[in-house]
């Protein structure tokens, strides 16, 4: 005879739809401590027991009864599983019960590969979670009712993420701009909006985020506390992105509109709090202080992105800095930066870097901050975010030569080291950036080619980074191609191959292959003609006439590159010369600081100086000399002397014939 217990769990379960999980779990609970049941039907009333408390939202009980159920039971309930590890926020175990699953092959079951997406998103893992997405949305034939709706929100949340991370290159261009099908839904228009923003479209993020708001207030789907718990998120990104319009005083209002008493997840209302930390820390930076310590702490699953992380923690900086915390904001910093042996190019290790930098010169700036940060260097060699700033500073006082000094040592140490962590951060896509806007800011352009060839090579190595180095690959190729040495050719073609790898049908790629190999693999160049624009599509409608008409600007080569050889009339003689002198621009007089127009100027001011009747010599040197100036005095007469014996000449004073008695002889007196 059947156990009562499992007579009432089998005609509940063969229900069309159950909606009290408590008397599912009431009954499966009974019929598992049942002596009668076994075999099947004890698997059947233990899975039971499983998707109740997953329904009840008792995660951990959910994961103590499947461990309890053995092997058997944790195979059968490997999504459940999965599922309670996720909800629970262990991310590791969450992936280690799906890899077991065999969800990377393509034959698990759609379920376990929506919660693959869902832990990959979770863990940061934007790139495998968009990868998900677009697999089960062309999958169209076990597909639910509903599910591309969801899907769709899914894959535009991965995109946004990956937007943030620095990693369009991995978004499609499609995915890129919103579709019409994104405004019918407040999620996807929301969704839509985070992309706009993360590529600095505020304005079209504004209007996006009107639309997702104004949905979410009218949808009949959500009862009023749903409502509310959805239009905080919306709220908040609106407040963002009127504050990066410079509409300062619409953002408070909104940030005002925010009952943080109505916001049950913690995430929410850290980042609530802290954007409304902006205006008290202008006001006061030490209530805004002791607010920011006054967060709550967030655990579980419910965490925030490390985006939201950094920023978060780059706020609480800025307001200790303000708050005058600088010896503990410095102590911290050394002590977390000074041990690093390889450089970390993580946001918050290098804010941290820049904070302490502020804090170790208590926010001070010019040459003396120069000097008094540069020791400190040397004492923290890999500290990426005191680096910056002293470039940074060097840049604010136009002294440029010692930046690129400073950077161009720092990579000479990396590559010296020769390890794969120094080489990759050598060649980091923002530092090489930043080079290469030093050495144009110098006309350096050899500089400029060398260090995009070099970091496209370095990249192009990485296999399993094709698309990181997507940018520099493009960069490189447009710089290369300006040179017309066929190695520079080669590597940009090389370059445009990464890029068409990772992105096929990029226009811009495939137009520099073609240019790359025009000349010299025509073979690599064919399968791409057909894809780019003809010459005549290209110019058609134009009126070349009508253009020059209408002053189309004619480029003139240099001087030094006209041919010096003059033309032939048909005549045997060459045309005369047209002297066309261009019009000089009128030369600014400029006046002495001390001008004045009312006085009359010295009419001997273009005299010299002892020449001017006003010179009077200092000295008794000088006095003698004025003597014996010729103007009005007596001019002495010289003659020359022969030395005998040839030993040369001499000049004398010539004797005068007058006036004196001393000239006369003197009588002879009568003895």
């Amino acid at each position: 005879m059947a156990d009562p217990a499992v007579a009432a769990l089998n005609s509940l379960l063969r229900e069309a739809s159950i909606d009290d999980h408590a008397e599912a779990l009431e009954l499966a609970t009974a019929a598992v401590r049942s002596d009668k049941i076994q075999g099947p039907d004890l698997a059947s009333a233990q899975h039971t027991r499983v998707v109740a408390l997953l329904k009840l939202d008792r995660y951990d009980d959910a994961l103590r009864v499947i461990a309890e159920g053995g092997d058997a039971l944790e195979k059968d309930c490997s999504f459940e599983k999965a599922y309670a590890l996720y909800k629970t926020g262990d991310l590791e175990g969450a992936e280690a019960v799906l890899q077991k699953t065999g969800v990377d092959t393509g034959k698990s079951q759609r379920g376990l590969k929506h919660v693959a997406g869902q832990v990959a998103y979770r863990n940061e893992k934007f790139e495998r979670a968009a990868a998900i997405y677009r697999d089960l949305k062309d999958d169209t034939e076990g597909a639910n009712y509903g599910e591309e709706n969801d899907l769709r929100i899914n894959l535009t949340a991965a995109d946004a993420q990956l937007q943030w991370q620095g990693k369009e290159w991995a978004v499609p261009e499609e995915e890129k701009q919103p579709a019409r099908e994104d405004l019918e839904a407040f999620e996807t228009a929301y969704n839509a909006a985070c992309i706009c923003i993360s590529m600095g479209d505020y304005t079209k993020a504004s209007v996006l985020l009107k639309r997702s708001r104004d949905l979410c207030e009218a949808t009949e789907d959500l009862n009023e506390e749903e409502k509310k718990a959805e239009l905080v998120p919306i709220l908040m990104q609106q407040a963002f992105v009127f504050t990066k319009l410079g509409k300062l005083d619409e953002a408070l209002s909104l940030q005002n509109a925010i009952n943080l008493s109505e916001v049950s997840e913690t995430s929410t209302k850290v980042i609530a709090q802290g954007n409304k930390l902006l205006p008290k820390a202008t006001a006061n930076p030490f209530i805004a202080e002791r607010l920011a310590r006054a967060l709550p702490k967030i655990e579980g699953n419910d965490r925030l992105f490390g985006f939201q992380t950094a920023a978060l923690q780059r706020n609480k900086n800025v307001i200790d800095l303000q708050a005058q915390k600088f010896e503990g904001k410095e102590i911290r910093a050394h002590k977390l930066l000074a041990g690093a042996q390889v450089p970390d190019l993580s946001v918050s290790k290098v804010d941290l870097g820049v904070a302490g930098a502020a804090a170790a010169t208590k926010c001070g700036d010019g040459k003396p901050t120069v000097r008094q940060l540069l020791p400190l260097l040397e004492k923290r060699p890999n500290d990426i975010g005191l680096l910056l700033t002293i470039i940074q500073l060097y840049i604010q006082i136009s002294t440029l030569p010692p930046a690129i000094l400073l950077l161009e040592k720092f990579f000479t140490r990396l590559e010296e080291a020769n390890t794969p962590e120094h080489v990759d951060v050598r060649f980091a896509p923002g530092l090489v950036a930043l080079a290469v806007s030093l050495y144009r800011s110098q006309n350096r352009q050899r500089d400029v080619r060398n260090e995009l060839a070099k970091a496209a090579v370095h990249w192009r190595s990485k296999t399993e980074a094709a698309g990181a180095g997507s940018s520099i690959a493009r960069e490189a190729g447009i710089e290369l191609l300006r040179s017309s040495h066929p190695s520079d050719l080669a590597a940009a073609g090389e370059a445009f191959e990464q890029i068409l790898s990772a992105q096929p049908g990029d226009r811009t790629a495939t137009a520099g292959l073609v240019a790359s190999y025009a000349t010299t693999d025509f073979a690599k160049v064919e399968p791409y003609l057909e894809s780019l624009p003809s010459v005549e599509k290209l110019t058609q409608g134009v009126d070349v006439s009508a253009l020059i008409d209408a002053g189309v600007a004619l480029l003139t080569p240099p001087s030094s590159q006209q041919s010096k050889k003059r033309k032939f009339d048909g005549e045997g003689a060459a045309p005369e010369k047209e002297k066309q002198q261009p019009a000089k621009k009128p030369r600014k007089r400029k006046l002495p600081k001390n001008y004045d127009p009312t006085k009359k100027p010295d009419p001997e001011r273009w005299l010299p100086l002892r020449d001017r009747s006003t010179y009077r010599p200092k000295g008794k040197k000088g006095k003698k000399r004025a003597q014996e100036a010729t103007q009005g005095g007596v001019v002495k007469e010289e003659e020359t002397l022969e030395l005998a014996g040839g030993a040369g000449s001499v000049k004398v004073e010539k004797a005068g014939g007058g006036g004196g008695g001393a000239n006369k002889k003197k009588k002879k007196g009568k003895k």
